[in-house]
């Protein structure tokens, strides 16, 4: 639809003389625009007042980043009236939306008329009181979302400092259970002519519970000790530093393996109320003279038996969690070691471990991987079966302890 001039001002200026409208009317500029022409831009500075004879224009502005609709404008409808009062940039962009005719007036040509005529100063007022108060609005609401932004904001920004504290606090836990894992571990494992041991751990980025030990128990037997336990974190390190006590305790008063095992489970009932924390654990005693290794496994990984020339074996034996419940069993199992034997005991964290593709290395990869490095001696087959898993995990996170103890059984 399109107006004539006379009768669009007539709808603007309520009121208004028959010479003053007819003044309006000639100093009034007609333009037409094709879409998507910017009439005015928010932040500049512009004198004009326009009034839409044809077409339509939308009203813009930015709010936080984004551009927010404020209103559309068609015929009759004006834009630009606070140009004629102050010097203030634009406090939004107009743009027109489809081909539209304006009429301009600028703010030297309007001010000579406005001088000769009240009814037109009243009625501009009366349209800029108008355009204020939607400013206003306009202004509260952004206001109120820039105080709910802010409130929001605080909140997270408590939240963050709660959480970074938290995390320093689990940072400095995890540093001092790595070092309580480290100062547990021994420094050296005995090494006797037929027999030598090496030993392989890799803390995972939280520490867990996994331990190993060798000990000499007299000029005849070696105790032969993996754990892990349950848990992660200080607590977990606690754990362990009391379970390695009581095993190293035990396996100096009885040279059977069940006894032992069973002296520990029942001694954890006593340092912890916890049902949530409690270990796997393989236990060997080897006697040196005869080869014989007499055994029991709680729930542990099934160490493997390397022999020349014959298939890799899993240790037979089953027992349940040492820790968790009351009444436990656990049977002995003994095997004949023989000249260039090589029994792997490893933690769960070998067979569990990822790779970037989220595909487990798993007990068949572990066991070709001893097939080709069982001949070495102790010390290499540690490294060797170690490389391997790190291989298969390139960059992945590990999340559980990798630890590795061989025994190498000479001639």
């Amino acid at each position: 639809m399109s107006l004539g001039a006379t009768n669009v001002f007539r709808r603007v200026f309520v009121g208004l003389e028959p010479e003053t409208l007819e003044q309006l009317r000639t100093i009034a500029q007609r333009s037409s625009y094709p879409p998507k022409t910017v009439l005015c831009r928010e932040g500049e500075t512009e004198r004009t007042f326009y009034v839409v004879v044809e077409g339509r224009v939308i009203i813009t502005r930015q709010q936080n980043g984004e551009e927010q609709l404020l209103n559309m404008v068609g015929p009759g409808g004006y834009f630009g009236e606070m140009g004629l009062i102050d010097d203030q940039p634009r406090m939004a962009t107009v743009t027109t939306l489809t081909p539209t005719t304006v009429l301009e007036l600028t703010k030297e040509s309007f001010d000579h008329i406005l001088e000769d005529s009240p009814v037109l100063a009243h009625s501009l007022m009366h349209n800029v009181l108008k355009v204020s108060r939607r400013n206003d609005k306009w202004l509260i609401d952004e206001l109120h979302n820039k105080n709910e932004d802010l409130e929001k904001a605080y909140i997270d920004l408590k939240t963050a400092q709660a959480q970074l504290v938290e995390q320093k606090r689990l940072e400095k836990e995890l540093e001092l259970a790595a070092e309580v894992q480290r100062s547990l571990l021994p420094k050296h494992l005995p090494s006797y002519p037929r027999y030598k041991f090496a030993a392989y751990l890799e803390p995972a980025r939280l520490v867990g519970g996994d331990f190993y030990d060798v000990m000499e128990l007299d000029g005849e037997h070696v105790g032969i000790l993996i754990a892990d336990v349950a848990d992660k974190g200080f607590h977990a390190a606690l754990f362990m530093a009391v379970t390695r006590t009581m095993f190293w305790q035990a396996a100096h008063l009885s040279r059977s393996p069940a006894q032992v095992a069973l002296a520990v489970h029942q001694g954890l009932f006593q340092v912890t109320t916890q049902d949530d924390i409690f270990l796997t654990a393989f236990y060997g005693v080897l006697h040196r003279p005869s080869g014989r290794l007499t055994y029991v496994r709680a729930a542990h990984d099934r160490p493997l038996l390397y022999r020349p020339g014959e298939e890799i074996e899993a240790l037979t034996g089953d027992g349940r969690f040492l820790g968790i419940l009351p009444d436990l069993e656990l049977a002995e199992h003994t095997i004949q070691l023989q000249a260039n034997d090589r029994l792997i005991l490893f933690s769960d964290g070998v067979p569990d471990a990822f790779n970037m593709a989220e595909e487990q290395y798993g007990n068949e990869r572990l066991i070709q991987a001893v097939e080709r490095g069982g001949h070495l001696p102790a010390a290499k087959l540690v490294h060797h079966l170690a490389d391997d898993v790190a291989y298969w995990q390139q960059d992945a996170p590990a999340f559980d302890d990798l630890t590795l103890l061989v025994l190498e059984v000479n001639a």
